[in-house]
């Protein structure tokens, strides 16, 4: 693994046991907790999950049209974060969520998904997206961060090859 933050290049190891076992070995200790935490998202979101597991347990529901552009609505009932999907051409274009955790400020969050590819296994793989944190309260703008991702396929595994964050 090397993590360049603005030009300050630091290398070392990670392993990756499964969505929840990530160990990162970093001579920089703020640099190796953000980029565990960073593995430690793609590791629990590229993790396999029955539908029944995740979204299929909240009722769901879509807005007829099909008029905006990133595509229809589909709310999350339930879930505790008010989630709701945009969906287009069988693939999720948006996601928006609220979270509020104990010890946390409450924030918000629009994820929109600029590009994708296809996997040799027919699978879409998110490799640009951008993540707008607000305010649940006002809606005020308080941070943005672009995501673009490269892949390399490994056996029968797409796993990450680069990622680029510009905050």
């Amino acid at each position: 693994l090397s993590v360049n933050t603005n030009g300050q290049v630091v290398s070392g190891t990670v392993v990756v046991k499964g969505p929840r076992e990530v160990t990162v070995q970093l001579p920089d200790e703020a640099i190796q907790k953000w980029a565990q935490e960073q593995i430690g998202m793609i590791a629990v979101h590229r993790a396999p999950r029955k539908f029944e597991e995740s979204d299929g347990k909240h009722r769901l529901t879509m807005e007829a049209g099909d008029e905006h552009p990133l595509g229809r609505r589909l709310d999350i009932h339930g879930d505790g974060m008010q989630s709701f999907y945009r969906i287009k051409d069988n693939r999720i274009t948006q996601i928006n969520r609220k979270m509020a955790h104990p010890g946390m400020n409450p924030f918000a969050f629009t994820i929109n998904v600029e590009e994708s590819a296809i996997t040799q296994d027919q699978k879409n793989l998110t490799t640009k997206y951008t993540v707008y944190y607000y305010s649940p309260t006002d809606g005020k703008l308080t941070n943005v961060e672009s995501f673009t991702d490269t892949h390399l396929r490994v056996g029968s595994s797409d796993l990450p090859a680069t990622r680029r964050i510009i905050t």
